[in-house]
C-alpha cells in the first residue's frame, strides 16, 4: 500500500494511492484519520496530478546512521565504524516532494545524500532485532542534504544536517517492501552520481529499529534514515536532484539559493 500526504487546495490530509503513477491512471482515496491506527476512507478520491503531494509524514524526529555503507565511509577518508553512528536532524528540517532544497549562504558546498528512510508505525522502545520490523509502518526516500564544509568544521553535524529544507521525504510510504536488498540511485540534473542496494548496508533495518529503540523511545511517524552509499557530492542552485528506491519510487527536488 502506497500512503501519501497530500493537499487538493484545503486541509492536508492521508490518502493511499491506487492506480499506476507510471501510466498516469493513479489516483488519492483519503483516509481518516491518519495511517497510524485503523482508519477508514472519507469518499475524497482525486487524480494524482492533480494534487500536491506534500512530505508523507511530519515527524517528532528524525534519526540518523553515518557511515553505513562502506564505500561512502571509505570516500569520506576513514573505515567503517563497528558501531551504528547516530545523529538527528529536527523535524524542521522537512521538506516534501518537488519543494525546493534551499542553499543556506554561509555554506559554499551543499551535498546531496541519497537514503532509504524507515517510517515507523507505533510507539516503541527497546523493541528486539527479530520483532523490529513490526513495529515499522513503511518505507519512503529521504535525501540527508549536508552542508559540508559546516560539518567540517564545526566538529559535530547538527548545523551543517540541519538546515531547513535539508530532509526531504516522499513521495509516499510503501508499507510492503522487504528492504533487505533493493537498489537505490541518486541522480544529479539527471545523471546518476550515486547507485548501490540496501544488501551493502553495514548495519540493517531490523539492527538499526533495534539499536535506536535503546537509545530513546520511538513515536508513530519517526523517520530513520539509513545512511548512504558513495557518490555523494555537491548541489548548485537550478540543478534538480532526484533519490529513486526500487519498490516505492522517485523523490525530486529543485535547488535553489535561501
Amino acid at each position: 500500500m502506497r500512503i501519501a500526504r497530500f493537499t487538493d487546495g484545503s486541509e492536508p490530509a492521508f490518502g493511499v494511492v491506487e492506480g499506476s503513477p507510471e501510466e498516469g491512471t493513479a489516483v488519492v482515496a483519503g483516509i481518516t484519520p491518519h495511517p497510524f491506527a485503523p482508519f477508514t476512507f472519507t469518499g475524497v478520491r482525486r487524480p494524482l496530478a492533480e494534487v500536491r503531494l506534500l512530505a508523507p509524514v511530519l515527524p517528532s524526529k528524525i534519526l540518523c546512521i553515518g557511515k553505513n555503507y562502506a564505500d561512502h565511509a571509505r570516500e569520506m577518508g576513514g573505515e567503517p565504524p563497528a558501531s551504528p553512528v547516530l545523529f538527528l536532524k529536527p523535524s524542521t528540517s522537512v521538506a516534501g516532494p518537488g519543494d525546493p532544497v534551499m542553499l543556506p549562504a554561509e555554506s559554499r558546498r551543499v551535498d546531496y545524500e541519497g537514503e532509504l528512510a524507515v517510517v515507523i508505525g507505533r510507539l516503541c522502545r527497546d523493541v528486539p532485532v527479530e520483532r523490529a520490523m513490526s513495529v515499522v509502518l513503511g518505507f519512503t526516500c529521504a535525501n540527508d542534504v549536508t552542508a559540508r564544509d559546516e560539518q567540517a568544521t564545526d566538529g559535530q553535524w547538527t548545523r551543517a544536517k540541519g538546515h531547513d529544507t535539508f530532509c526531504p521525504l516522499g513521495p509516499w510510504i510503501e508499507t510492503e517492501l522487504d528492504p533487505s536488498d533493493v537498489a537505490l540511485r541518486t541522480t544529479l540534473d539527471g545523471e546518476v552520481r550515486q547507485n548501490s542496494r540496501t544488501s551493502h548496508l553495514l548495519h540493517d533495518v531490523p539492527a538499526l529499529v533495534a539499536f535506536m529503540s535503546r537509545a530513546m523511545t520511538l513515536l508513530p511517524g519517526d523517520v530513520l534514515l539509513t545512511g548512504t552509499p558513495a557518490g555523494v557530492g555537491p548541489m548548485e542552485a537550478g540543478q534538480t536532484v532526484a533519490v529513486t528506491v526500487d519498490g516505492i519510487g522517485t523523490l525530486t527536488n529543485p535547488v535553489t539559493a535561501r
